[in-house]
């Protein structure tokens, strides 16, 4: 027992090392686009793009940054800590700690991904990482502070109250899934010993726990070594918005957002391919409420950021190895979403 800690790393199977063309490919579109900007050459097209991926990259890269951090030391943490933390990932108590989790944890969506495939990878029951990833993208305090001066106190509020619902009856549908033998639950899930206590467990490991530049190299080398997943498709997630910004006009892209169920759809559909960090979806929903008049578009902009956002269905992919787990996240959230927004709409 050398440190507070577990030290010891998981055991993986070691895979061959094979060229990863999505992260490259996309780190070499950046890289060119930003290189011919920095160069000074009058390209419309490639300075509006680079000025995009810019932007991007200036508001998501504290989230990355603090979600490498964060994994890094759960790395260091046993599993049993996390699966007494969470209790019964079968129950109504193990759901609700999850939300609560997801709406207390402030951090972006691109850092909170990594934080939930990690949160599977130590043994979190499925249900309990669906809800708290529902939950956590927007709801962070920094971030509902900028809302109240954006949308006022009582819609901020409201568009909480209503991301918890969406997110604990979405556990409770997994959990339902799950029973029905429809979807595999966890199978990381570490046998706990009855009388296993945290406190004494913790306790035990700091008295012999002496912090070392090893120990923190660990950390963010593990931490980095997780990244990569979702590096890879978060890149590609800024290149695809960064193209969708250039060639379509943005007057267009406004115009469809009204407070019907075509803009609604609408809505969804440019959430998804927009790839919004957190922080940037903040003005973007307050601006869909203002300028179109549609609380529950905004409602959906901010929602489906976590319902139907590609780069959240590729990671639980590569976290859950299931595609067909992957692709029940959008399929139990956006019901809840459209519905709610359409009703939202009506005021």
């Amino acid at each position: 027992m050398t440190s507070c800690c577990s030290t010891k790393t998981d055991n993986h199977e070691h895979e061959k090392h094979r060229f990863d063309y999505i992260l490259w490919g996309s780190v070499s579109v950046i890289a060119t686009a930003l290189a011919l900007h920095f160069a000074g050459l009058n390209l419309p097209y490639v300075h509006h793009f680079a000025s995009t991926v810019l932007e991007f990259l200036s508001t998501m890269w504290w989230g990355i940054v603090l979600g490498i951090l964060i994994v890094g030391l759960m790395n260091k943490v046993p599993r049993e800590y996390f699966q007494v933390a969470m209790g019964r990932g079968n129950s109504a108590g193990g759901i609700f700690r999850a939300v609560f989790a997801g709406l207390l944890l402030d951090m972006c969506n691109h850092g909170i991904l990594m934080v939930g495939a990690k949160l599977y990878e130590r043994g979190v029951s499925l249900p309990q990482v669906m809800a708290f990833l529902i939950a956590s993208p927007w709801n962070s305090i920094s971030l509902t502070i900028i809302l109240i001066t954006l949308i006022g106190l009582k819609w901020t509020l409201a568009f909480i109250f209503l991301s918890a619902v969406v997110a604990m009856i979405s556990g409770f549908i997994f959990m339902a899934l799950i029973k029905a033998g429809i979807l595999p639950d966890n199978p990381n899930k570490p046998e706990i010993a009855a009388d296993f206590s945290v406190i004494a467990d913790c306790k035990a490991r700091l008295k012999t726990f002496k912090p070392s530049g090893r120990f923190f190299v660990e950390l963010v080398t593990g931490g980095m070594h997780e990244a990569r997943m979702l590096l890879r498709w978060l890149l590609l997630g800024v290149v695809i918005a960064a193209a969708v910004r250039t060639f379509v006009p943005h007057e267009t892209f406004a115009e469809w957002f009204g407070p019907t169920l075509f803009g609604l759809g609408m809505t969804l559909l440019a959430t998804t391919v927009l790839e919004v960090c957190s922080e940037g979806s903040a003005p973007v929903a307050a601006d869909i409420m203002a300028r179109a008049a549609a609380p529950g578009n905004a409602f959906a902009f901010l929602m489906a950021g976590v319902a139907t956002d590609y780069t959240e269905i590729l990671v639980m992919r590569e976290a859950t190895k299931s595609w067909k787990i992957a692709f029940f996240l959008p399929l139990v959230t956006v019901p809840q979403v459209v519905l709610l927004g359409w009703i939202l709409n009506q005021f």
